[in-house]
């Protein structure tokens, strides 16, 4: 058998089979940043960028996306989440904001790639929001900062 979990003998991309394994409560937490000129994080800190409310927008991006990740990802397995938040913060010190997504769930797999979609959504739809005052924006640092449950047990990054 091969020692891939995602690899079958034949050297092909499978789903891993999670049947086997119990349901346990499991936690996953995920951050990023969007950089951007200190005017553009002002105009959405004022609400008065043409489309409207970025960070509302954007935070409900994020949380539909967690949902969705199985359709996005090819080897995620459908979880049925038990809790999404996307907060975001405004960051004078970068400029720009940062996010931070966390997922939950009781089930037979682990929730950490929904809440790194769930951030990078976010993020994406903040660019698309502000792109029109500022295409200059950057996307990056994301990254799993926590998951809890599971096989490996509490994961923190360091």
């Amino acid at each position: 058998m091969s020692e891939l979990s995602h690899v079958d003998d034949e050297g092909r991309a499978r789903m891993v089979d999670v049947s086997a394994k119990g349901i346990t409560v499991r936690m996953a937490r995920a951050t990023g940043e969007i950089r951007k000129r200190p005017e553009t994080l002002d105009a959405i800190r004022a609400n008065t960028i043409a489309k409207g409310d970025v960070l509302g927008v954007a935070r409900l991006a994020g949380i539909m996306a967690a949902k969705r990740t199985s359709e996005l990802i090819p080897l995620c397995h459908p979880i049925p989440l038990s809790d999404i938040s996307v907060d975001i913060a405004l960051d004078d010190a970068l400029p720009g904001l940062r996010v931070e997504a966390s997922a939950k769930t009781a089930a037979q797999t682990g929730v950490e790639m929904e809440a790194i979609v769930a951030v990078s959504v976010t993020l994406v739809t903040v660019y698309d929001m502000a792109k029109a005052v500022d295409k200059s924006m950057v996307i990056g640092e994301i990254s799993l900062a926590e998951k809890v449950g599971g096989r490996s047990g509490h994961w923190l990054k360091p």
